[in-house]
């Protein structure tokens, strides 16, 4: 790997966790769930063949790696990163991991700018309507990384690198970028932060991981008219178990009942009364 690569001036340790930090769920035999403080990574395979998916808090990576070797055995490492999107929280560790394992990382053409250092993301809003975690993103960095030439674009085709079976959709609102990906063969959906089952603004449940199903984290996203279609384009496919950047996974009856409530009723439920990028409740 030869040109190198350099975190965002404002890179540094997030003083935030929860009670799954450290805990892991099999969501699926080959999908496996892992909570670093107060977000998710994902992986996807088995011990001869995977890929991770998203790469954790800041200075997360000798963490991730212990949690692939305990995973898949001594020395594995995946076939490639692939991110959801690129705000800090998701690429924490990734710097590490890529001049560790060698691997190319994947991310949708529009989040290129903010992984190649060329383009910061939009400032997060404290002012946003929500609890403390939403007053506390001032502090959240929002500089882009810089991966250089070890980031490419996912196919336009939909496919998705080292992942047969598997598609990735276009899912913006949240960042520009973002992606979900999704198994048809059982209906298995990795959303990223399209939509989360905590309530990300409000520490006390993002602390104790209370579970419901809700928007984008608020303090980040930044296009809710957009947010709201890739929900619904979300909802179209049926997911029989989802599994977000922020929260539990989810699955049957509660998947189905709280998706659709998050369909029909986001603008109460995930879009803020007021804030920086909130332009017009009434979005429909």
């Amino acid at each position: 790997m030869d040109k190198e690569m350099e975190y965002s001036k404002d890179h540094k340790y997030i003083p935030v966790t929860s009670i799954a930090s450290g805990l892991g769920v099999v969501v699926a035999e080959d999908i496996y769930c892992h909570t670093i403080q107060v977000v998710n990574i994902c992986l996807v395979g088995n011990a001869e063949h995977f890929v991770l998916i998203d790469a954790g808090m800041p200075h997360s990576a000798d963490e991730i790696n212990s949690i692939v070797q305990e995973r898949f055995g001594e020395g594995s490492r995946p076939k490639a990163i692939l991110l959801t999107h690129g705000h800090f929280d998701h690429i924490g560790g990734i710097i590490e991991l890529v001049n560790k394992w060698e691997v190319p990382v994947y991310a949708h053409q529009l989040e290129l700018p903010f992984l190649k250092g060329e383009q910061s993301y939009p400032e997060p809003d404290p002012t946003v309507e929500g609890g403390m975690v939403a007053k506390m993103s001032a502090m959240f960095p929002n500089e882009p990384i810089n991966l250089s030439n070890h980031v490419q674009s996912l196919p336009t085709d939909g496919t998705v690198p080292e992942l047969p079976g598997w598609r990735w959709i276009h899912t913006p609102g949240h960042s520009p970028g973002h992606v979900s990906f999704f198994r048809e063969e059982d209906h298995s959906l990795i959303v990223g932060d399209a939509f989360v089952t905590v309530r990300q603004d409000e520490l006390y449940k993002v602390l104790t991981q209370q579970k419901e199903i809700n928007g984008p984290p608020r303090y980040l996203t930044t296009d809710w008219q957009a947010a709201w279609e890739s929900v619904r384009e979300l909802a179209k496919l049926n997911p029989t178990v989802v599994v977000t950047g922020h929260g539990a996974p989810m699955s049957g009856e509660e998947l189905t009942v709280g998706l659709t409530k998050l369909v029909n009723e986001f603008d109460s439920i995930a879009i803020p009364d007021y804030g920086r990028y909130v332009n017009n409740k009434n979005l429909h």
